[in-house]
């Protein structure tokens, strides 16, 4: 039997009853159930958003007093996820792009009332996949959560091993062998946790295991602690996986098994020891838990973020001890006011949270209104003295629709920050409430001018991240890259601004301005015995800039640093467009002496072409091939034969995205030169990055 089509919860905006009837009738006859409401007013709207479910909004672009764009703007306000349709009187490719950039799913003319069957049904789909996709988001997340408790809450010594390393161990592992802190163990080969005999034993062993697959199998060894105290032990494997990834799976046994493992450590209090309130750990799993409530059964809520105005400023004048005073009474005020209407947490020494379900945002407000005033009008006595303080409250509503918990936060704490950028909130003491749209809009209209002015004004920063020579050569190299402080002081990549078809001097600009500030910070790094070279991201537009040669001739001859100092770097697909201009370029950076490298290798159809008519020093491998070195041994084969291939032509490899000590044992054993990645560093201000320890 065929299953029936759910009953549709349809909202209209349409001045016209007659038409929004013909609209319930015409989904009618396509077979889909429809309940729907018409709207009447803003008011109207807002109230039936709060109490009902509904799944789509079907909107006229005729003249009425409450406009499809005022209905828009209200739905991504209070962050619903209610599919948009703009019904228009004729074809308007302006207004469509306007609309579909503002958050609607699409616009079609009125009168085609085909093509609006077929985009409803289309949006109606979308919307039931991303509805189960998010009950089995949290159903994967529970389990993830049973399962990560059942491993730390395990007296069986078990760890999660790959390529012969330690990528997971839970306390009793740790505690077994004697170490404090997974980071101490995570770059250990389990052969090091072996006495030299064993360690044979340890490799006929495992390779047994492989061809065999056999999971349950058991070896009888010594496993050496980290204090050098040898233990008889029966390690026990099986296959399993660990983050998505294949591994193995070793559990630990002391060779006489009727000894118990030490006792667990007991976990940390979810109470904040200072104030008695929620610490910052339970409110993130309360979080975490009212996302997946709002998701399931649509029941909103609100995160409300408290950031104390000035309190470093006010701890330096009453000390350590009276600035404890002074939170544990706040804590007290602060729960007196919040009572049963939300749970209150303690995040850091000048941030607290109130979460509360079910909640909207404007009921958040009110209860944050009432702190506010009252906050502002306290005095707090500490040992005699009188201190004052205010908050910047930001609050952001948790819909079917919010991100994940630790995003959630951010959006509440980035309105927190919004509250002391406002015009007669110099020193905070307001409430900001997050709008998506407000937010998370860029504006493209003035995107060139921002840019602009952002050069003018100097508002452009460089960050570098490390790249590490894993043969062990000591060599110091970084990647360059740019950021650009938006008019809200975020940080942001100005490339992002730029229209997809240029404009070409202004990609030109940056391209300049990143090289010039390159230069003079590398020259004076040098001069304190560095002998560090910087790899520098240039855009298609200067590959085709005949006058580049000559201008970076006269910057490095200026800043007396050598051509070898800078490694300059264009993306593949760049190449492959102006294949003519990259290579008189190459030669011309050549011939002052500075390194050219490729960067997304491997996408074109034929890769390999590119390096024929264009000389590379370097040539980085696109990002994707890493991630495919985990996920199968397919994935591992082409990655292992394409860096054979670069060796055999003679080029560096650069490997990027590595994220974990797995990826990197990988990389080391198929010969890769250089790796890259948040697992060696994350991009930062300053070249501080110790090669010494690699």
């Amino acid at each position: 039997m065929q299953k029936k089509n759910p009953t549709v919860h349809l909202l209209i905006l349409d001045p016209s009853q007659n038409d929004a009837e013909a609209l319930v009738s015409l989904l009618r006859n396509a077979g889909r159930a429809t309940r729907a409401h018409r709207i009447t007013s803003e008011e109207d709207l807002e109230e039936v958003i709060k109490t009902g479910n509904w799944d789509l909004l079907l909107a006229r672009d005729t003249e009425q007093e409450f406009s499809a764009e005022q209905a828009l703007a209200m739905i991504r306000r209070m962050d619903k996820d209610i599919p948009f349709i703009l019904m228009t009187s004729s074809e308007n490719r302006e207004q469509s792009v306007a609309f579909i950039k503002a958050g609607a799913q699409d616009t079609v003319p009125f009168d085609y009332s085909d093509l609006l069957v077929l985009k409803v049904n289309r949006e109606l789909n979308a919307l039931e996949e991303r509805r189960r996709r998010r009950i089995l988001d949290s159903h994967l997340r529970e389990a993830e959560q049973r399962c990560q408790l059942l491993l730390e809450s395990s007296k069986d010594a078990i760890a999660y091993i790959n390529d012969g390393m330690h990528i997971y161990a839970n306390q009793s592992y740790m505690e077994f062998l004697g170490y404090d802190d997974i980071d101490e163990l995570i770059c250990i080969p389990v052969l090091d946790t072996l006495t030299p005999d064993s360690q044979e034993k340890y490799k006929s062993f495992m390779k047994a295991f492989a061809e065999s697959g056999e999971d349950g199998k058991t070896l009888n060894c010594v496993a050496r602690r980290s204090d050098d105290q040898e233990l008889n032990v029966v390690m026990a494997v099986s296959s399993a996986t660990y983050d998505g990834e294949a591994c193995t799976q070793i559990v630990l046994q002391p060779e006489h098994s009727d000894a118990e493992l030490e006792e667990k450590l007991r976990q940390i209090s979810s109470q904040d020891l200072l104030t008695g309130l929620y610490n910052r750990q339970y409110l993130m799993d309360a979080l975490a838990e009212a996302i997946v409530t709002a998701g399931k059964t649509n029941q909103n809520g609100a995160l409300a973020y408290l950031a104390l105005d000035n309190f470093m400023a006010l701890k330096g004048q009453v000390g350590i001890a009276g600035s404890d005073l002074l939170l544990g009474d706040l804590a007290n005020l602060l729960q007196s006011l919040v009572g049963e209407q939300g749970t209150l947490a303690r995040l850091s020494d000048d941030a607290f949270c109130i979460l509360a379900q079910p909640c909207d945002d404007k009921t958040m407000a009110g209860l944050c209104e009432q702190i506010r005033k009252k906050l502002e009008d306290h005095l707090f006595d500490i040992s005699g003295r009188t201190a004052q303080l205010t908050a910047s409250i930001g609050i952001a509503a948790i819909t079917e629709n919010s991100p994940k918990a630790a995003d959630l936060l951010g959006r509440a704490h980035m309105a927190s920050a919004e509250v002391r950028k406002k015009e007669g909130h110099e020193r905070g003491n307001g409430i900001v409430v997050y709008n998506p749209a407000d937010f998370e809009t860029l504006d493209e209209g003035n995107s060139i001018e921002a840019i602009q002015k952002a050069l003018e004004e100097n508002r452009f920063r460089l960050l570098f991240q490390p790249i590490i020579n894993l043969r062990g050569e000591g060599e110091e190299h970084y990647e360059v890259f740019l950021r650009m402080l938006d008019k809200d002081d975020k940080e942001v990549s100005p490339y992002d601004f730029l229209p997809p078809a240029g404009p070409s001097d202004m990609a030109i600009k940056i391209d300049r301005w990143v090289i010039l500030q390159t230069i003079r910070q590398l020259a004076a790094h040098r001069t304190s015995g560095h002998d560090t070279r910087l790899m520098i991201n240039v855009t298609g537009e200067t590959l085709q800039d005949k006058t580049f040669s000559s201008w970076l001739s006269v910057a490095l001859k200026a800043a007396r640093l050598p051509g070898d100092a800078l490694v300059f770097q264009f993306r593949e697909g760049d190449v492959n467009n102006y294949l003519k201009q990259a290579r008189d370029f190459t030669r011309s950076l050549h011939e002052l002496h500075c390194k050219v490298s490729v960067s997304q290798f491997g996408c074109a159809i034929n890769p390999f072409n590119t390096l024929k008519h264009v000389e590379m020093d370097y040539v980085k491998v696109d990002g994707s091939f890493t991630e495919d070195l985990q996920k199968s041994d397919e994935g591992k084969s082409r990655f292992n034969e394409l860096v054979k291939s670069l060796q055999s032509a003679g080029k560096l490899t650069i490997i990027p995205q590595v994220e974990s000590a797995q990826t990197m044992a990988s990389l080391w054993q198929a010969g890769v030169n250089y790796i890259q990645g948040y697992y060696v560093q994350a991009p930062v201000p300053e070249m501080n990055f110790d090669f010494g320890d690699q």
